[in-house]
């Protein structure tokens, strides 16, 4: 029993120690081939990462000898063109667009200079009675009458009229070959009827083949031929504000200039007709209120006048009548720029010229104040031609008053003679 025992147990422990060899065996086996496995995984990644490297080195060589290449041939075809180009002659150079050149444009526009002796003149005077009919004219159609405006008497035509100079020669024709006519002309706010001037006088002549000229109140027009004009800028019928305008006409042996303020708008080198007088019609209303009155003043009719050069030759002074002022003032009115042109231009030429610049006034008012009016008017003409170039060393200035009349100031066209500025050649 013993025995069998012993060789149980001895069996037992057999197999015990084989099975333990054999899982010690299978361990490890086990443990070898994990082993083997994760070195592999492992080598297998670090070569995988290995040949990734490898492949991207690879790819970029590629890359930079393809720019090298790319270079190299873009570098030889800029030698290639280059030489092409140094072996084929240069085109001839294109000229240069010719550039505008600038243009010193010198354009007087307003040379108008009334003539030397006044033939007759209505402002009207402030002694004409208000509402009445204005004395130095005489009526062919229509009405007119004078009415006093901001202080100043002026001839209005309530419903339009027709009035001419009344004049003791009125029948004859008391226009001379050279002249000029100026007045002016009051035009209503937006809605502003036409003046005409007529060459001629329409109640004692015939018009003889002579055209009136039409005035708006920013443009001029002749009834005969295409002749008219606008001043720069400005609707020729209309104005929103209206206001005065002065009219001027100039006539020298079959010439024609038409100016409105400064501006000549009209320029006719041969007029066929011979004027003979003066008719001024302004169209009327059918209202009489007094803002819709259209009305004139300051009248002026003149004989002449010689050249300013022939005069200097002739008298040694050059007189001039067309140099205006405000009333009782020493400001220059507009018109009398076309004047002051012409002395300034005559200076400019004859640059040994010198003048005396002086002043005269009519016997109104009193003595002491017209001299130091004329005094002032004189240095104010003087300046003017110092601020346009003249230089002050060929200028001097004096007044003289009323101590010095060319006419009697017993009549409207005597007192306009008097008042005159002169040049005297020094």
């Amino acid at each position: 029993m013993k025995t069998k025992l012993l060789i149980l147990i001895t069996l037992f422990l057999s197999f015990s120690v084989i099975a333990v060899a054999q899982k010690e065996v299978d361990i490890k086996e086990k443990t070898e081939k994990k082993v083997t496995n994760r070195v592999n995984k492992k080598s297998d990644e670090l070569l995988d990462k290995g040949l990734d490297k490898i492949e991207k080195g690879i790819g970029s060589l590629f890359k930079r000898k393809k720019k090298k290449k790319k270079k190299k041939k873009r570098n030889e075809e800029v030698v290639i063109e280059q030489q092409e180009q140094a072996s084929t002659p240069e085109a001839p150079a294109q000229p240069a667009a010719p550039t505008t050149p600038k243009m010193d444009v010198k354009w007087s526009r307003f040379d108008f200079v009334p003539g030397d002796e006044v033939l007759f003149e209505d402002a009207p005077d402030l002694m004409e009675e208000n509402g009445e009919f204005p004395s130095r004219w005489d009526l062919q159609a229509g009405n007119c009458e004078i009415v006093n405006v901001n202080g100043e008497n002026v001839i209005a035509f309530p419903q339009g009229g027709t009035i001419t100079p009344y004049l003791t020669n009125a029948k004859e024709d008391y226009i001379p070959e050279v002249f000029t006519v100026e007045f002016d002309a009051y035009f209503r706010p937006e809605y502003a009827r036409r003046i005409y001037l007529y060459l001629w006088d329409k109640k004692n002549h015939r018009s003889n083949g002579n055209s009136s000229v039409s005035f708006n109140v920013n443009s001029a027009s002749l009834n005969t031929g295409n002749y008219s004009g606008s001043l720069p800028g400005k609707k020729g019928n209309y104005s929103k504000e209206g206001g005065w305008r002065h009219f001027s006409v100039a006539f020298t042996k079959g010439k024609l200039k038409v100016y409105v303020n400064d501006t000549r708008l009209i320029n006719i080198p041969r007029y066929s007709a011979n004027p003979s007088g003066i008719s001024i019609q302004v169209e009327g209303y059918s209202s009489d209120k007094p803002e819709d009155l259209q009305y004139i003043k300051n009248v002026r009719i003149g004989k002449g006048g010689v050249k300013y050069y022939d005069r200097i030759m002739q008298d040694g002074k050059i007189v001039c009548n067309g140099i205006r002022f405000d009333v009782n003032k020493a400001t220059l009115k507009p018109e009398s720029m076309g004047s002051i042109n012409k002395i300034f231009q005559l200076m400019t030429k004859k640059t040994d010229l010198r003048f005396s610049v002086e002043g005269h006034t009519d016997a109104d008012g009193d003595d002491a104040k017209n001299l130091s009016l004329s005094e002032q008017r004189a240095k104010t003409v003087m300046d003017k031609l110092i601020s346009m170039g003249i230089t002050a060393d060929r200028l001097s200035s004096k007044g003289l008053g009323e101590s010095k009349p060319v006419d009697n100031n017993s009549s409207p066209e005597g007192k306009a003679n008097n008042r005159r500025v002169e040049f005297v050649k020094l």
